[in-house]
């Protein structure tokens, strides 16, 4: 009878192959963040002579997994804005402190009352997973003076939540023209034990002479870069540009 020797690193490669657990390598999450702008009337204004413009603003979140899984927490968003953009909140006939709005009462359809509702210059709406369940934020966009506004947030479920989300203004920035940089405050980030994690937000302004246009590059495109921070994903961000004349 013929025998056949198997050789010794053979055999111990066999061992490893069978004892050894194997592991599956998991994708790190990644989010990403896109925004699509309009400004009306895209015709820029001058430096003596400054247009009023309405600007509208979608904002969409995703992360790579399952929806609802493991969501990343959104804590800060900072957009920087174009040369030839002008903040007008310094001159604004109206405005309303982060204190005011924090003792500001609300009517039955949960808007603002008193002062700080003269200090509204826009509104909007939102999406978002409260874990695996969604829930749609409503906001108040509310002037605040020379360097600061604040998106004014009704959050109903998982609890009823009513908060400030205060942005800070300054000249500036990416783009030359200014940085706004708005920081979610942690009421908002976990409500009720339940982490809330960001699927979109749409804004629109609806007040006069409060922002500007004072110029079109050469380009004829209004640069804008947003940047947004989560507790558990790297910073996403985004840039792109909306047309002008």
């Amino acid at each position: 009878m013929r025998k056949f020797a198997i050789p010794t690193v053979a055999v111990a490669a066999l061992s490893v192959a069978i004892v050894a657990p194997s592991y599956a390598q998991t994708p790190t999450p990644e989010t990403t963040i896109t925004a699509s702008p309009k400004v009306s009337p895209s015709k820029a204004g001058t430096v003596k002579k400054p247009k009023s413009v309405k600007l509208t603003v979608n904002a969409n979140w995703k992360t790579s997994g399952p929806d609802g899984e493991n969501k990343p927490i959104v804590q800060k968003v900072k957009i920087d804005f174009p040369k030839g953009s002008l903040y007008l909140g310094g001159k604004y006939k109206f405005k309303c402190s982060q204190s005011e709005l924090n003792r500001a009462k609300l009517d039955g359809s949960d808007k603002l009352t008193g002062k700080c509702a003269k200090a509204v210059v826009g509104s909007g709406t939102g999406s978002a997973w409260a874990d695996t369940v969604k829930t749609t934020p409503k906001f108040q966009l509310v002037n605040g003076g020379a360097k600061n506004v604040y998106l004014y947030t009704v959050l109903k479920n998982p609890a009823r939540v009513t908060t400030p989300v205060p942005g800070v203004i300054k000249k500036g920035g990416k783009h030359g023209g200014y940085e706004l940089t708005l920081t979610v405050p942690q009421e908002l980030q976990v409500v009720a034990g339940t982490p809330i994690s960001l699927i979109s937000a749409n804004i629109k302004t609806t007040a006069k002479n409060w922002i500007a246009t004072t110029s079109c590059p050469k380009d004829k495109k209004w640069p804008f870069t947003v940047t947004s921070s989560q507790d558990t994903t790297p910073d996403a961000v985004f840039s792109s540009f909306v047309k002008c004349s």
